[in-house]
């Protein structure tokens, strides 16, 4: 008897681990990039980062996706330190999700530039809810 209820707690005890089914859950990954300057639009913020190789790459995040409970953007402000800007990009289930913005918390930083006065940067900056970018 004893041995009987022995094995039926030992089971009760073991039963969710097995239960768990890992189809369910949304398959999340995300992609850091590094940040050469962040320039403060009226769109929202141009960011120049780093591709592969030597080149360059140039991306818009509208002002928008900052914006809200359930945004789809997110400004973090670096402390002092040697910290450089960083993007990390969220991807659900092969789609983006959101990104995250790493900046330097002064904005006199050399990683901070403002955009010409008459620079036509809306291209930048189109209505869709996603972010191209090119690694």
């Amino acid at each position: 008897m004893k041995k009987i209820i022995f094995v039926l707690i030992l089971l009760a005890g073991f039963s969710p681990v097995f239960a768990q089914n890992s189809g369910d859950r949304p398959d999340i990954f995300y992609v850091n990039v590094p940040v050469e300057r962040v320039y403060t639009t009226e769109f929202g913020y141009l960011v120049q980062y780093r591709r592969s190789g030597l080149q360059m790459g140039m991306i818009g995040i509208p002002m928008e996706w900052f914006a809200g409970p359930v945004s789809k953007a997110e400004l973090i402000n670096l402390g002092t330190g040697s910290s450089l800007p960083n993007m990390s990009i969220f991807y659900k289930d092969g789609e983006f999700s959101h990104v995250k913005l790493y900046v330097r918390r002064a904005r006199g930083h050399e990683t901070w530039a403002n955009v010409p006065q008459y620079a036509d940067v809306s291209r930048f900056f189109s209505d869709s809810e996603t972010l191209d970018i090119q690694f």
